[in-house]
C-alpha cells in the first residue's frame, strides 16, 4: 500500500489530518484555476489515493472565498486555439481522466464550495460523492459560453442522474450559473452552510465517514459508480456478492458485539 499523508504537490495544497486529506488549488488571487499541471497532478493524486492506506476521506475545498473558475483562460484557453486535434484530444482525454480517477480513488470525496465553481470546477464538484455549498456558491457549466459543447468531463452521462435530464440540459445548453438554492432544491447540493461554518462542517461530516467502516464505504462508492451501468437484475446481484464479501470484515463481526454489548462499534477499516 501507498502512504500518501507526506505527499507535496506542485500545484494544490495537500494536508492529511487523522486520515482525512484536505485539497485546495492554490491561486486564490485569480479565483483558483486549473493549468495543464494541476489537471495532470490532480490526476495522478487521486490514481494513488486508491492504494493508500492512510487516507479514508477527501475533502476538495475553496480557497480565498472561492472554489475553482475552471481551466485559466492564458495557460489552458489559449494554447489550445493553437494546438492541432491530437494534442487537444490528448488534453479532453486527460481532463476525462481526472473524473475517472476520482470515480476510481475508493474514497468518499466531499466537495466545500464556496463563491466561484464553473467549467472544470463545477465538474470536480459533480464528481464528488458529497457536495456542501454556501448561499453565495454559484455553480456553472459554461462551457457553450466559450464555444464549446457542454458534454465535458462527463457531464452530459453525470448531472441528470444528480439533477434530472430537463435541469442539466437547461444548465448545459445556456451555460448559466445555477444558484446555491438551485442545486439545494434540485439535489446537486446536499447541505448549505455559512461560509464560516463550512469547512467545520466538510470536516464533521468527512470525520463521520472515517470513523464508519471504511472498506465498507470503498464497496458503497464502487456499487453507487458501477450500477450506473447494470439492470436490475445484475445489481442485485453484485450486491449481493458485495455484502458477502463485507460480511467477512471484522468491523462487521465489531458492529455486531457492539450491538449485543449496547455499546458503540470501534470501526477499524478491514
Amino acid at each position: 500500500m501507498t502512504k500518501l499523508a507526506d505527499l507535496s504537490p506542485q500545484h494544490f495544497d495537500w494536508q492529511v489530518t487523522d486520515r482525512i486529506a484536505t485539497i485546495r488549488l492554490i491561486r486564490p488571487e485569480r479565483k483558483n484555476p486549473l493549468t495543464f499541471e494541476s489537471y495532470a497532478e490532480l490526476r495522478d493524486t487521486f490514481r494513488a489515493l486508491v492504494y493508500a492506506d492512510d487516507v479514508d476521506v477527501v475533502i476538495f475545498g475553496s480557497n480565498g472565498g472561492n472554489f475553482c473558475s475552471g481551466g485559466d483562460v492564458h495557460e489552458i484557453i489559449g494554447p489550445l486555439v493553437g494546438m492541432q486535434m491530437k494534442e487537444l484530444l490528448a488534453f479532453t482525454r486527460m481532463t476525462g481522466d481526472l473524473v475517472k480517477a476520482m470515480i476510481g480513488c475508493g474514497k468518499p470525496i466531499i466537495a466545500a464550495v464556496d463563491g466561484v465553481c464553473v467549467g472544470a470546477g463545477a465538474i470536480i464538484a459533480m464528481a464528488s460523492d458529497l457536495r456542501l455549498a454556501t448561499p453565495s456558491a454559484k455553480c456553472g457549466f459554461l462551457f457553450t459560453r466559450v464555444g464549446l459543447a457542454g458534454c465535458d468531463m462527463g457531464a452530459c452521462a453525470m448531472l441528470p442522474r444528480i439533477i434530472g435530464q430537463g435541469r442539466a440540459a437547461e444548465l448545459l445548453y445556456t451555460g448559466r450559473s445555477m444558484s446555491a438554492e438551485e442545486g439545494l432544491n434540485w439535489g446537486f447540493w446536499n447541505a448549505l452552510h455559512d461560509p464560516d461554518a463550512l469547512e467545520d462542517a466538510a470536516r464533521a461530516l468527512a470525520q463521520r465517514l472515517a470513523d464508519g467502516p471504511t472498506f465498507a464505504h470503498s464497496i458503497t462508492k464502487t456499487q453507487l459508480n458501477q450500477e450506473w451501468n447494470m439492470g436490475l437484475e445484475q445489481a442485485i446481484e453484485a450486491e449481493a456478492q458485495a455484502q458477502a464479501i463485507c460480511m467477512q470484515t471484522a468491523d462487521f463481526e465489531r458492529a455486531y458485539r457492539a450491538f449485543v454489548a449496547k455499546d458503540k462499534p470501534n470501526f477499524e477499516g478491514n
